[in-house]
């Protein structure tokens, strides 16, 4: 066999191919060195979003000096009352506030570190005469967009820009001649090149794809002459004349056979549901994501993977966001908590009834289901009722988390206690929170921060099974 390894980087799995070449330069002429000029700092205009987002932005930025419309601190300060991250984000930013102020006077600026610029808050006084003739709306954000046209126009020898995640407000800002920028610093990859936990393998000897399908059902990976991929990837083995799909065991370094099995009654239509199942029920694998499109399956499957698995945990928890269309609260909702939440959560009723249709009514299963709603031991609600509870032996499923921040996603998965496995299904593409894309949303970020551990698996779900329609609609429009 050949010994030569091939690459499992890229997701087509092409083999590396490292060319180097050694060609001699004719000697030339030694020039004079001429000394640069050091670069000019840049002042970066940070709108109050992107410290809502990440309040470690005070932090980055480098050498650049940074500074806050007075606006931002009004805003902030209207968001530091509640228990929602947001609330919490905004008290985190009042305090490292306050502590630089310690140091120094913010409005003269001072320094943010070693090695980082100052920080100063702008008190620009009156609304720059371009807003004031373009934009007839008084607000925070035209009064955060008047204070860059300001510096703009103050600092000649220095770049101004715009930082905000309010795509809107960039729009305005350059549109009005200031330099906008979203923030980018906590984006992962484009979706296109983020990890999808699964590879195809091809022109594999049909007798190590033998080798799989005979005890104990797996094989060194070293006798399939690839790179080491990242932990519980999935793989399309295809030989010449045979094929199986497989899973890469870390632990014990090999390629281990995954077998197509049913969970609580749902079978898997295709490989990758196949996949997915294998990391829902698998004990071993504690954090699992789900991404793909709508009518892929994911928030069946994680149910299903769920109930399967279900002696393994003392309660099943199945959650999503809240995210209110139109821009109204909850609040706007008639009725108590549970009348304003249903209509919310209908989408995760709608996946247990899936479920409990592949089982005669009245039956053994069923009276088994109800049961669990009875007692709880199943439990679906919204994940701002869940989030503040102590997670010990829980399966815990979070839908649509695409709509979550990267704090968010990273305060869920640090309650996770003792027996516990954190479930996270969503579709990047389809964000319905303002200041969230596909690269910024916590379900992108969680994907490409965790490949690579042992105790996680992803799988990126592709083929619509719903219906021919549903994946019509999802493809074409």
């Amino acid at each position: 066999m050949n010994s030569r390894k091939k690459s499992v980087d890229s997701q087509d799995l092409k083999s590396k191919s490292v060319k180097s070449s050694k060609s001699k330069k004719a000697a030339s002429p030694r020039k004079t060195s001429v000394k640069s000029k050091p670069k000019s700092k840049k002042l970066f205009i940070i709108d109050t979003n992107v410290l809502l987002h990440d309040p470690k932005a005070l932090w980055q930025f480098e050498e650049n000096d940074l500074a806050l419309p007075i606006a931002v601190l009004e805003e902030v300060d209207h968001f530091k009352r509640g228990s929602d991250t947001i609330n919490l984000h905004a008290r985190e930013i009042a305090r490292e506030l306050d502590d630089l102020a310690a140091m120094g006077s913010l409005n003269e600026g001072v320094p943010r570190g070693e090695g980082l610029g100052q920080i100063q808050v702008l008190v620009t006084g009156r609304i720059h005469p371009r807003i004031a003739e373009n934009l007839l709306e008084d607000n925070s954000d035209h009064r955060i967009l008047s204070t860059a046209l300001t510096m703009q126009d103050k600092i000649k020898n220095r770049q101004v820009i715009l930082v905000s995640k309010d795509v809107s407000l960039r729009l305005k800002a350059r549109s009005l001649g200031v330099r906008a920028e979203d923030y980018e610093t906590d984006k992962a990859p484009e979706l296109k090149e983020l990890y999808k936990g699964r590879y195809e393998l091809k022109n594999i000897d049909d007798t190590l794809i033998d080798r799989l399908f005979q005890d104990p059902y797996f094989v060194p990976l070293e006798d399939f002459g690839i790179e080491e991929p990242y932990p519980n990837s999935y793989f399309i083995l295809r030989g010449f004349s045979k094929s199986a799909i497989a899973r890469y065991d870390a632990t014990e370094g090999t390629i281990m056979r995954v077998e197509k099995r049913p969970a609580f009654g749902i079978n898997p239509r295709n490989s990758e549901q196949t996949f997915a199942l294998d990391a829902l029920i698998n004990p071993n694998i504690q954090l699992v994501t789900l991404s793909g499109k709508a009518g892929t399956g994911k928030t069946l499957l994680a149910l299903a993977g769920a109930l399967e698995a279900r002696r393994k945990y003392h309660q099943i928890y199945l959650a999503r966001p809240i995210i209110a269309l139109s821009n109204k609260d909850i609040g706007y909702l008639p009725g108590e908590v549970k009348d304003k939440i249903d209509p919310y959560m209908q989408p995760l009723w709608d996946n247990l009834g899936v479920i409990r249709s592949q089982f005669k009514n009245n039956g053994p299963t069923q009276d088994s289901i109800q049961s669990m709603l009875d007692n709880q031991k199943l439990l679906i609600s919204a994940l701002a009722f869940i989030r503040g509870r102590s997670l010990h032996h829980i399966y815990f499923i979070v839908d649509e988390a695409q709509n979550l921040t990267g704090h968010e996603v990273k305060t869920i998965i640090t309650r996770a206690g003792e027996g516990t496995k954190i479930v996270l299904t969503g579709d990047p593409q389809q964000i319905d929170s303002p200041y969230l894309d596909s690269r910024s949303n916590g379900l992108t970020r969680l994907i490409d921060k965790m490949k690579g551990q042992k105790i996680y698996a992803h799988v990126t779900l592709e083929k619509g099974e719903r219906s021919l329609l549903s994946d019509l609609a999802s493809t074409l429009l």
